[in-house]
């Protein structure tokens, strides 16, 4: 599993938390992280890409 994709878990399981326990600061976190990670997938995926179709 590609680190972006853990990062989106783990922020999913935060936003969850915070939304439980009536933790705004933490929602927002949770929120923050997965956005982060589906950055990180994206480029993780297009170096995959790249790395794929040059060779290396």
């Amino acid at each position: 599993m590609h680190k972006g994709k853990t990062k989106q878990i783990k922020g999913k399981v935060k936003e969850s938390l915070g939304k439980t326990m009536g933790r705004r600061s933490m929602e927002r976190e949770g929120r923050s992280d997965q956005l982060l990670g589906k950055a990180q997938e994206m480029a993780e995926k297009a170096a995959d890409r790249i790395r794929k179709r040059t060779g290396h």
